[in-house]
């Protein structure tokens, strides 16, 4: 479940109190999420283009496993007040996935590229969303993937053996039970370079980086670092780890969190930020 998110221009985290604090840039409603309550993970839109800056949303599930939504909702990205039985949410640009218990997968938003084509997705454990494809993991570790394919990023049906995985612009990156990690996608960046990543428990795509949280609490990063979003070595004691388009967040084991990358809109004031907790 993630306690912490991170949008192109905004951040989210969940207290341990089940309440939600932001930060960034909220034109749309994206950081409305104070008077949020009894949430359990917390999911951030996300785009990799500055024509689309003041288009995104927030998304929140409820430990009564329902769905609350705040921010741009041009496309019905934030129509999930009907939702039930939700084990875990996903945020990309314009859309938000959610696993049922059973399994399957629920969508709203933008369908244009393909991206919301889950319908026939079955024991689904853990999601993804890019800018404009999908992925998912099932119960067997294989992994499943509908959208934008321009830079192979939904060239996933090989994998076996995934824990989890996530979804940046044209990349897309399993983490193996293993602790090893796979990608696909465009090469250019530099966000495909983890294949000697190891002990590796948790990761995260942005628009164009990739960052892996190790077992010790270190984190890794890889990829386009021109904001700063890769500076993460100094990092320790890191139990949760969030990419947004060109900022990271790690949260602390003591609550806190710590930024890097651009913060031109506020996203990477959260060092006030305590009391941020990840349930379980």
């Amino acid at each position: 479940m993630a306690a912490i998110a991170a949008g192109r221009r905004h951040s989210v985290g969940r207290r341990s109190d089940g309440g939600v604090i932001a930060a960034g840039h909220g034109a749309a409603g994206e950081c409305d999420v104070h008077e949020w309550r009894d949430v359990i993970a917390v999911a951030a839109g996300n785009v990799h283009t500055a024509a689309n800056t003041g288009r995104s949303h927030t998304v929140g599930l409820r430990v009564d496993g329902t769905v609350v939504a705040t921010g741009w909702n041009g496309d019905g990205q934030c129509e999930v007040r009907d939702w039930s039985d939700i084990t875990a949410i996903s945020a990309g640009w314009r859309r938000t996935l959610g696993i049922r218990v059973n399994g399957t997968v629920v969508f709203a938003g933008r369908n244009v590229e393909q991206q919301c084509e889950v319908g026939d997705w079955r024991e689904i454990v853990a999601l993804g969303c890019g800018d404009w494809h999908s992925v998912g993991v099932r119960a067997d570790g294989t992994a499943v993937a509908v959208g934008n394919n321009r830079g192979g990023q939904c060239n996933v049906g090989e994998w076996r053996g995934l824990a989890d995985i996530t979804a940046g612009y044209l990349h897309t990156v399993g983490l193996r039970a293993d602790g090893t990690v796979v990608a696909a996608g465009r090469r250019a960046s530099g966000a495909r370079a983890v294949d000697e990543w190891a002990d590796i428990t948790s990761v995260a795509a942005g628009s164009y980086h990739t960052v892996g949280l190790l077992a010790s609490g270190r984190v890794l990063a890889v990829g386009d670092n021109t904001q700063g979003q890769c500076d993460v070595r100094g990092w320790h004691d890191i139990v949760a780890i969030a990419a947004g388009s060109t900022h990271t967040l790690g949260l602390h084991v003591d609550g806190t969190v710590v930024a890097a990358g651009n913060g031109a809109d506020g996203q990477c004031d959260v060092d006030r930020w305590q009391s941020v907790q990840s349930p379980g």
